[in-house]
């Protein structure tokens, strides 16, 4: 595989804020989802891509994959540390506003989406593309994007009138 051409480094360089948006809504933490983002740049110049690749399609299947890989990772490091009994339970803060409240129910919602289904959610419903787009991006049929969009839109309702019912 050659290097990136200076065609395909000036691609990446305007795909980046796009790809940081979807390192976002994988991750869901802004300093996993920067870290994300630097290690797929990382990879994608001291890899590079074929000539033909499409950049957008390639880095976000770059991106994706590094973070199965890590979303792995980190499940064989909790399962050693339960082992261990070196769990520790992780705090939470949140704000007194009803608006961050809100935001805050609904960003713990998309957490426990599965990743597949949030990759295809953001990319539709916070990204604006097609599903045409989406599907490309994500290296899937039209129809896997529109099935996990319409699931995670289903869960996500689901869930936030069940918090709401729980809480009242």
């Amino acid at each position: 595989m050659a290097k990136l051409s200076a065609r395909q480094r000036q691609d990446l360089i305007e795909e980046l804020p796009r790809l940081k948006r979807f390192c976002l809504s994988l991750t869901s933490d802004p300093s996993d989802a920067e870290d994300l983002l630097q290690i797929t740049v990382e990879r994608l110049l001291e890899k590079g891509m074929p000539e033909d690749a499409h950049v957008a399609k390639w880095s976000h299947r770059v991106c994706r994959n590094l973070w199965i890989d890590e979303i792995r990772s980190r499940d064989v490091r909790s399962r050693y540390a339960q082992a261990e009994g070196a769990m520790e339970g992780v705090g939470t803060t949140s704000s007194n506003t009803d608006e961050s409240v809100q935001l805050d129910r609904v960003s713990a919602a998309m957490e426990r989406l599965p990743p597949d289904q949030r990759a295809a959610l953001v990319q539709v419903a916070v990204e604006g593309c097609s599903y045409a787009e989406a599907a490309a991006l994500l290296d899937v049929p039209i129809g896997t994007i529109m099935s996990r969009v319409a699931r995670a839109r289903k869960a996500l309702a689901e869930d936030l009138e069940w918090s709401v019912e729980r809480e009242a």
